[in-house]
This record gives C-alpha cells, sequence and structure tokens, in this order.
C-alpha cells in the first residue's frame, strides 16, 4: 500500500499548547452536549436551576470525558490534537483513574489555571490532575509509511 497514515506512539508529553488546544475543542462540543441535556431536562426542571440540575449537568459533563477516556484515551478534541491520556503506570484506564482526574480538573481550573500550568515547571509536565490521578497525556505522531 502506498502512503498509507499510521499513528504511533511516542511516549513525550503532549505539551501545554496541545493540552489547551484539546480544552478548546472539547470545550465547544462539551457546550453543546450541555445545551441538549438541559433541554431535555428542562421540563422536569420547570426553569429552575436548582442543586439537582446542577449535579445533574455535572454529571453529565463527567461522562462527556469518561467514556472516551476509558474507551481508547481520547476525546474528540484530543483525537484532533493527536493526543491520548494514558496510566502511569501503562495499564488500562480505570473508573477511578478518571474519577480523580476530572474531580481534580475542576480543582486545577478553579484555582485559576495554576494546577494545569504547573506542567510548565512540572520535570514530567503532569498537570495536578494527572498526579493525583496517576495519568499522563502522550502526543501521537502520524508517521506515514510508503
Amino acid at each position: 500500500m502506498k502512503n498509507k497514515n499510521l499513528i504511533d506512539e511516542e511516549l513525550s508529553p503532549a505539551g501545554l499548547f496541545r493540552y489547551l488546544a484539546a480544552i478548546f475543542y472539547d470545550s465547544l462540543l462539551l457546550l453543546s452536549v450541555l445545551f441538549l441535556a438541559a433541554a431535555l431536562a428542562y421540563p422536569f426542571s420547570q426553569g429552575q436551576v436548582n442543586f439537582i440540575f446542577r449535579i445533574y449537568l455535572l454529571i453529565v459533563c463527567f461522562f462527556y470525558f469518561a467514556w472516551p477516556w476509558l474507551h481508547g484515551g481520547q476525546t474528540l478534541g484530543m483525537k484532533a490534537w493527536y493526543i491520548r491520556l494514558q496510566a502511569t503506570d501503562g495499564k488500562v484506564l480505570t473508573w477511578r483513574h478518571v474519577l480523580l482526574r476530572f474531580s481534580m480538573a475542576i480543582v486545577s481550573w478553579s484555582t485559576l489555571g495554576i494546577g494545569v500550568l504547573w506542567m510548565l515547571v512540572d520535570k514530567q509536565q503532569r498537570t495536578w490532575h494527572d498526579k493525583v490521578s496517576n495519568t499522563c497525556l502522550v502526543r501521537l505522531v502520524i508517521i506515514s509509511k510508503t
């Protein structure tokens, strides 16, 4: 076969630019998912934004990230920027990994992004949520083989 593009792993960190670009893509997609989820829940909430409604939207956010992480390690934004989430020990990601990562990511972003910017000073370029969940983002490289 000629010019077949294969994706091969390079175990180097994804880097801040790729990470932020993937987050931007995913935030746009997540926004549309949240609009749909809110529209589906609207008749039941009677237009009230209460505690249960907020928890429901938080659960929707969690599953937006958790499901693709558990089934291939990539959200759509991560696929677009050729990065993948994996456990630092190389084993398969578990619900524990993704729950810890998602929960700590909220903390990382809530501190004005300090937990994310931490990757600039960390030797392994890991964020707070990477460290807590024992995960890392790796960059995938396209290798063209003829």
